[in-house]
C-alpha cells in the first residue's frame, strides 16, 4: 500500500490514525455516557498549567469548530447517549476530521439511519470531498453507492472484479459482479402461501402497552411470511421483543399454536418454538470471540444433555450440517470465532443457533440488515425453503421493497399500533406508505 508518495504499513489503527487514515466502523465506537467533546478528544485530552489539568475550555472550543464545519448544530457538551443514530454517525466523522486525516474509510454508514438523516450524512460527506478529503464508502445499499460516489470498486470473496466510474454502473450489473452471476430476482420465487383455515402458529388478540403497542391483533399462518413495516419508531422491534418475553405488556393475549401464553418469558417462548434473530446480531445475537460451533450450539445445549453432561460429538455433527445446509462460509466451526466472518456470515450463525431448537414461528427483526446482496438472497432462499416446510415468519424490516419481495401480507404499524394489514395480491407502495405515515388506524 502507498498514502500520496510513501510506503504505508501501519502496525495498529493508531499508526494509520497517525499517517492521516481514519475509519468510522459499522458499530460505532463511541461512549454514550461521555460528551460529543470528550469522544472527540479521549485519545488526547489536552492539558494545561503545571498541574496538567484537563483543558475543558479547549476540548468545547475546537469541538465546536469541527461540528460547526460539519454543518452540525450540537453542543459540545451534549451527552452521546442523546444523540440520534445518525447524529452519532457525524459525531465520529467529526473524530476522524478532527485528527485532520487525509482519507476517510466509512463502512457501512447508512445502515442504521432514517432517509433525513442519510441525506444530510451524503450532504455532509459531498461538502468534505470537496474541501479535498477523499473517502472510501464501503456499503451494500447500492443505490446510495450509485448517488453518491465517483468511482465504484466491486468485490467479490477478497477479489477485485472491476473499478470503474459509477456511471457506467447500474444496480442489476452491480448485483451481477457481487454474487458472480445474473439473478433474474432479488427475491426467490415464493409459492402459494398456506390457506387462513388452518390454526394459526401465532395469534396475537389486542396486545398492548401503555406508550409503546395498543390493541396489536394479527394471525400468523403454517407457510407464511408476515411482512412488519412501519417508520422508526411505529412499535415494530418492540412487538418483536414483546412476543418472544422480553418486554412485558399490560393487556391482551398470546397464543402460540392454539396454546395460550400466559406471561412469557424468554425461556417458555423457547420451549413454546419461538425464535428472535434480534436487530443487532453484534450486541445481543452472538457471542463473538466464541466459535461458530459454540455460537450454533447456544439455543440447543438442553437437547445434547445427558446425565449434567454435553454430548459435544452429537452436538457439533447437528452443527455443522446446518452450517452446511446455510452454506456458511468458515474454515473450522470448532476453531474460527464467529467475530472473524463476514457480516452475511456471522447471520447465518445466528439464523442457525435458532434452527437448531427446531423453532416454529421466527421472529426476524431487520435480518438483512448490514450483509451484502448475494447474502440478503441466501437468507431470503432459507427463510422461503423453511417456510415451505411448515413454519412462519415475521418479518422486521426498515426496506419497503424487501417486504414486497419476501412477504405474504404486509402489516403496518404506526404510533403502537396496526395501520393496515394487505395481501399481496393488493400491495401497492403508494398505499402502505401512506399509511406508515396516516396514523394509528384500525384494519
Amino acid at each position: 500500500m502507498r498514502l500520496g508518495d510513501r510506503p504505508f504499513a501501519p502496525a495498529d489503527a493508531r499508526e494509520a490514525l497517525r499517517a492521516g487514515v481514519a475509519v468510522v466502523h459499522q458499530e460505532l465506537n463511541l461512549f454514550a455516557n461521555l460528551s460529543i467533546g470528550e469522544n472527540l478528544f479521549i485519545a488526547d485530552l489536552p492539558r494545561r498549567g503545571l498541574l496538567r489539568r484537563i483543558d475543558w475550555a479547549k476540548i468545547r472550543r475546537q469541538t465546536a469548530e469541527v461540528l460547526q464545519n460539519l454543518g452540525v448544530d450540537l453542543p459540545p457538551q451534549m451527552a452521546v447517549a442523546r444523540l440520534s443514530p445518525g447524529e452519532r454517525q457525524l459525531v465520529e466523522i467529526a473524530k476522524g476530521i478532527r485528527s485532520r486525516a487525509r482519507v476517510l474509510v466509512l463502512d457501512e454508514p447508512t445502515t442504521s439511519l432514517s432517509r433525513p438523516e442519510v441525506e444530510r450524512l451524503f450532504a455532509v460527506l459531498r461538502r468534505l470531498r470537496d474541501s479535498g478529503l477523499s473517502i472510501i464508502f464501503i456499503s451494500h445499499q447500492l443505490e446510495d453507492v450509485l448517488a453518491l460516489c465517483d468511482r465504484v470498486a466491486v468485490l467479490r470473496d477478497g477479489q477485485v472484479q472491476e473499478v470503474s466510474p459509477s456511471n457506467d454502473f447500474s444496480v442489476p450489473r452491480l448485483i451481477e459482479l457481487m454474487v458472480g452471476r445474473p439473478l433474474a430476482s432479488q427475491f426467490p420465487t415464493r409459492s402459494a402461501s398456506a390457506g387462513t383455515d388452518q390454526i394459526p402458529l401465532l395469534e396475537v388478540i389486542g396486545l398492548s402497552q401503555p406508550g409503546v403497542l395498543h390493541e396489536v391483533s394479527f394471525k400468523l399462518y403454517p407457510g407464511e411470511i408476515l411482512g412488519v413495516g412501519g417508520l422508526m419508531g411505529s412499535g415494530r422491534t418492540e412487538l418483536a421483543r414483546t412476543l418472544f418475553g422480553l418486554d412485558r405488556f399490560s393487556d391482551g393475549e398470546i397464543r402460540v399454536h392454539g396454546q395460550r401464553i400466559g406471561w412469557p418469558t424468554p425461556y417458555t417462548c423457547l420451549r413454546q418454538g419461538l425464535a428472535l434473530l434480534t436487530e443487532s446480531r453484534r450486541d445481543d445475537g452472538l457471542l463473538m470471540p466464541a466459535t461458530v460451533a459454540d455460537n450454533v450450539s447456544l439455543v440447543a445445549l438442553r437437547d445434547f444433555a445427558a446425565f449434567g453432561a454435553i454430548r459435544r460429538r452429537a452436538l457439533f455433527r447437528a452443527a455443522r450440517g446446518l452450517t452446511e445446509r446455510l452454506r456458511l462460509r468458515c474454515e473450522d466451526p470448532q476453531r474460527q470465532a464467529v467475530k472473524t466472518l463476514s457480516g452475511g456470515n456471522q447471520q447465518k450463525v445466528v439464523l442457525a443457533k435458532w434452527l437448531l431448537n427446531r423453532p416454529r414461528v421466527l421472529l426476524l427483526d431487520e435480518p438483512t440488515r448490514g450483509i451484502d446482496v448475494g447474502a440478503k438472497f441466501e437468507l431470503y432462499r432459507l427463510v422461503s425453503e423453511l417456510v415451505a416446510e411448515g413454519h412462519a415468519a415475521l418479518w422486521i424490516s426498515s426496506e419497503l421493497e424487501e417486504l414486497l419481495g419476501v412477504s405474504d401480507r404486509i402489516l403496518v404499524m404506526s404510533k403502537g399500533a396496526i395501520a393496515t394489514i394487505v395481501d399481496r395480491g393488493a400491495f401497492d407502495r403508494e398505499r402502505l406508505l401512506a399509511r406508515a405515515f396516516a396514523g394509528a388506524a384500525s384494519t
